[in-house]
């Protein structure tokens, strides 16, 4: 069995995410997905819509997505590679070309794929925030009672 790993936040679930499963999981047998969690999150500075355990039920209603796994550092890398006997890391092509993760090449594959053009978790962020101002400028009408 091919075990195929990958990391992220995968906050507001979209086609891209999606995309990037499905690859993944083609290029083996069996996909865990090591999931940000809310506090390695802010370690990074980053804040997610959805709260961990929310992201990991959606995630875990994918198909593609065989396990979830929680991501609270930067070092538990070579850890979970090891604990779940996994042979191809998956990484966003965003990080090709740097080295901050060469060093798994020494416990399995490291495959950059690459990301879904015109979607990001970021871009439908922005996009919000522009249609709904947290300032209560233009914000949407209450629904109407029935």
């Amino acid at each position: 069995m091919k075990r195929i790993l990958t990391y992220g936040t995968f906050d507001l679930l979209h086609y891209g995410h999606i995309r990037l499963l499905k690859r993944a999981k083609a290029l083996g047998d069996y996909l865990i997905v090591a999931l940000s969690t809310d506090e390695f999150n802010e370690l990074k500075g980053k804040k997610s819509y959805h709260n961990y355990e929310t992201r990991k039920k959606m995630l875990e209603a994918i198909r593609y997505v065989d396990l979830v796994i929680p991501e609270e550092n930067w070092e538990q890398k070579i850890s979970d590679i090891q604990k779940y006997e996994v042979d191809v890391v998956v990484m966003g092509s965003d990080w090709a070309g740097s080295d901050k993760f060469s060093y798994l090449t020494k416990y399995c594959e490291l495959i950059y794929l690459d990301r879904t053009e015109g979607i990001s978790t970021t871009k439908i962020k922005n996009e919000l925030r522009l249609q709904n101002p947290i300032n209560g400028v233009d914000q949407l009408p209450e629904p109407e009672s029935e």
